[in-house]
């Protein structure tokens, strides 16, 4: 899992880091250029969901809950 920010200040988002706690390694894609043109990703949060294969299984934009053991199962079915 890769974490993405886009257009904030990293400082702001090293802050939010480690006051959340996230594990996983963030990027930082400071003018927002390579996220909106390559991805297509305009607003936060987007997630892609790739298959060990490369191949794009699921895409969410806004926020969500992962708590869920519906949310659970599916990101254990991703990593199976």
């Amino acid at each position: 899992m890769l974490l993405v920010d886009f257009r904030e200040d990293p400082e702001l988002v090293r802050k939010a880091v480690t006051d959340r706690g996230y594990k996983a390694p963030v990027l930082l894609d400071r003018s927002g250029d390579v996220t909106g043109r390559a991805y297509g990703v305009w607003g936060p949060p987007t997630m892609y969901f790739i298959d060990r294969e490369g191949r794009l299984v699921g895409r969410v934009v806004g926020p969500r809950g992962w708590d869920s053991p519906q949310a659970k199962a599916f990101v254990r079915a991703l990593l199976d």
